[in-house]
């Protein structure tokens, strides 16, 4: 083959490729009706991720958007049954009075669990509001014998675990004397062999629960968690800043 025929053709001159130029290491790309050459290279290009592994890290980004965004949510009225003025939130509010509402009279909870409080600032009674429709008060308050018909303040209840919940009853305040640890509801603690009506101190080992003055669920409500206090409720006015007495003689688990 002469020299003739190895040289690359000049720009214009419309000389067929050649032999040589068809085995050149090199790749031609159509960029609408030119070419444009890319020289191929050792570069080294990372492979997708196998099925499991990317499955994995959506499943992670999704997590993570709905523990940023959707965890928490709860709409509320200033009105009875859905009316007047409303308001979307998905963290706690320490004064819905500083939002332009006089009081909240309904609610609707659509993701996680919250607890309702009678005064601005998480003070007064409490009231475990669950995934739900509120329409009025009776409908947080149940058979609690405290008739409030608005709430001022609310929070989320961020620690509530309802398949991996604990807490530790004791006889005495302190966490001290007998204890009988429990991971069920009891409408009855007394029925379940809880020798008193009262419960001086409690340990709350995981997730969060409700008590109740009373048997069945009814009476003054006292949410326990295991994120607040280290768990800790030491005595009855720590249960909350309106407990009278440590009289509790039911429990349950919070739905989340």
């Amino acid at each position: 083959m002469s020299q003739e025929e190895l040289r690359p053709p000049t720009k214009g001159s419309g000389s067929p490729v050649t032999m040589a130029q068809s085995l050149s290491p090199t790749l031609l790309s159509v960029q609408g009706s030119r070419c444009s050459p890319y020289t191929l290279s050792n570069t080294h290009y990372p492979k997708p991720d196998p099925p499991a592994l990317a499955a994995e890290a959506t499943m992670s980004t999704q997590q993570m958007q709905t523990e940023q965004t959707g965890q928490f949510k709860i709409t509320v009225w200033e009105e009875e049954n859905f009316q007047g003025k409303r308001c979307e939130f998905m963290q706690e509010c320490q004064n819905i009075m500083e939002r332009g509402f006089h009081k909240i009279r309904s609610i609707k909870v659509e993701n996680g669990a919250f607890v309702g409080f009678e005064y601005p600032e998480f003070l007064g009674q409490q009231f475990i509001l669950e995934k739900g429709d509120y329409p009025r008060y009776e409908a947080w308050s149940g058979n609690s014998g405290y008739r409030t018909e608005h709430l001022l303040s609310f929070r989320p209840i961020k620690s509530a675990k309802h398949n991996d919940s604990k807490v530790t009853l004791y006889e005495c305040e302190d966490l001290t004397g007998r204890n009988f640890e429990i991971c069920d509801d009891y409408p009855s603690l007394q029925a379940m062999g809880w020798c008193s009506k009262e419960v001086p101190s409690m340990k709350v080992n995981s997730g969060a629960w409700v008590a109740y003055q009373f048997p069945g669920y009814r009476g003054y409500q006292y949410i326990l968690e295991q994120d607040r206090r280290e768990g800790e409720y030491r005595n009855y006015t720590e249960f909350s800043t309106q407990a009278h007495s440590n009289q509790v003689q039911s429990i349950r688990r919070i739905q989340h």
